[in-house]
């Protein structure tokens, strides 16, 4: 059973755990995290979509993906509550891990 958090971090704490995670990732709006990856071609982007994709399945913590010629974007946040949490930060550590992989 996963545990559910019922309401956004606050910006201080947001801010906390920025830096447990790339400075890559934006902070869009104190609501989500938005980083781009780039590759070198649509078919390497579409392979770490699949892949960060598995991760979000596993989690059972889904993030938006844009793909793109070359790219991925992608944002977190939590949907049930309409913010970020201690979930979001754990979910973009693991996307950081997938690419580090690869």
């Amino acid at each position: 059973m996963h545990f559910r958090e019922k309401n956004p971090m606050e910006k201080d704490e947001i801010i906390k755990y920025t830096t447990k995670i790339s400075t890559d990732w934006e902070i869009i709006e104190n609501h989500h995290l938005q980083r781009v990856w780039k590759f070198s071609d649509f078919k390497e982007a579409l392979e770490f979509l699949n892949i960060t994709a598995e991760v979000c399945e596993n989690e059972n913590h889904h993030a938006n993906f844009e793909l793109g010629w070359a790219f991925v974007k992608i944002l977190i946040w939590t949907h049930d509550v309409d913010g970020l949490t201690k979930k979001d930060f754990e979910l973009a550590l693991k996307f950081e891990e997938v690419a580090n992989i690869e």
